[in-house]
């Protein structure tokens, strides 16, 4: 008899699929192939006129936002735990820009989209908004980079990953730092301290060698002009 393995299913908004059907269709296909040890795989769809449900596999830690606002679960996440979780999901964008025919934009990069395995590996997840690089795509609709540009490119995730490691060092998001460090001129006055996560313990000097990579990485993910941003295969961590 062969194991049950638990599922995950996401129930998408009524109209969401209604708009434009076929793309719909083409996009859950093409999903369903994408195979990344950093991406949560879609392992099938339910679709009728009530009800819209995407299935998921299981990832037992849930949502990376909920165990970073979790006191308890958070001092669990350590230094190094952090900066394999960043280089996860920047194996799980490499491969969605650099690997997938054609190139997929996820759109909504987040820690709320970022799950946890059992061995705190990143799984990115919920493709809801994802699109396919062609150059007949609507503007691009993750907020954050709205503020920047209209234009759908693979500089909107980018742009997310940047805030998403910063978030993962400091253990929630910066708020008005993040105008600060997507600044040139005032990058530079930002005390180290004031971007790491307080609940754990002062990193020593590898680790912090390490974290100060990443910020000054995660930073250059921020530039206002798309163009000066680093694409996510120029990410090297």
């Amino acid at each position: 008899m062969k194991r049950l393995l638990p599922i995950a299913v996401k129930r998408l908004h009524s109209s969401f699929e209604n708009t434009h059907p076929k793309s719909f269709m083409n996009e859950v296909r093409a999903l369903i192939g994408i195979k990344h040890r950093n991406i949560m795989n879609l392992y099938g769809y339910c679709l009728d006129t009530k009800n819209s449900l995407l299935v998921y596999e299981y990832v037992d830690m849930g949502c990376l936002s909920s165990i970073l606002s979790n006191k308890v679960e958070s001092k669990k996440l350590d230094w190094l735990k952090r900066v394999n979780i960043i280089k996860g999901v920047a194996f799980a964008l490499s491969y969605m820009h650099q690997d997938c025919s054609p190139p997929i934009v996820h759109h909504d990069i987040s820690s709320s989209n970022v799950l946890l395995d059992s061995k705190y590996e990143a799984r990115v997840s919920y493709f809801g908004i994802a699109k396919f690089l062609k150059p007949d795509l609507p503007n691009c609709t993750a907020l954050a980079e709205l503020a920047y540009t209209m234009k759908v490119t693979q500089m909107c995730d980018v742009y997310s990953f940047g805030v998403l490691a910063l978030e993962i060092i400091k253990g929630k998001h910066l708020g008005e730092y993040i105008t600060v460090l997507a600044n040139l001129s005032t990058r530079d006055h930002v005390q180290l301290r004031d971007l790491l996560d307080e609940r754990l313990p002062y990193p020593e000097d590898r680790v912090k060698e390490v974290l100060v990579f990443i910020i000054k990485l995660a930073s250059s993910c921020l530039l206002e002009t798309p163009k000066s941003r680093p694409t996510i295969n120029a990410i090297h961590l």
